[in-house]
């Protein structure tokens, strides 16, 4: 599996309770394009219509030797591949008050094929997402302390 983009400020943003692969539509210079790694998916999401998942606000940057360039059509909305029965549960949770999907990465499978890893999320408190990094930096601080240490005997310096 070779990643194409991934969204770390989805990780950042969101509490994500569960994770599913989908493929996407695309046209050929959009492929190429992705191959190159010219992708982002900071501020993008997935809605429902007319009983079809979409991705919204991704931005694939146009391919360079394309025939035609259209800047327009870099954030264009581009439809999700999901069976019936994942569609029908992801509209039942994005029913539910504060769950979002979010795409958390794009990448290609053993088959050459771009798929997205969706993540079904809940919005942080900002309360939230001060827990997390207090947590973060006890943690990196206690590792450093074990660092010197050898089976529970600190080095001498």
């Amino acid at each position: 599996m070779k990643i194409i983009v991934q969204n770390k400020k989805a990780y950042h943003d969101y509490d994500i309770l569960e994770k599913i692969e989908a493929g996407i539509v695309l046209t050929g210079d959009e492929v190429k394009s992705l191959r190159a790694g010219r992708a982002s998916l900071v501020g993008s999401f997935a809605t429902a219509r007319d009983g079809e998942l979409y991705l919204l606000n991704a931005h694939i940057t146009p391919y360079d030797k394309a025939y035609r360039q259209d800047e327009e059509k870099s954030r264009a909305t581009r439809k999700l591949l999901l069976h019936k029965k994942q569609i029908a549960k992801l509209i039942g949770d994005i029913s539910k008050k504060g769950i979002t999907i979010v795409p958390l990465k794009m990448y290609f499978n053993k088959k050459s094929k771009i798929k997205v890893e969706l993540g079904v999320a809940k919005h942080k408190k900002a309360a939230g997402k001060k827990q997390v990094l207090k947590e973060r930096d006890i943690a990196r601080d206690t590792r450093r302390e074990l660092k010197g240490s050898y089976y529970g005997v600190a080095k001498p310096v």
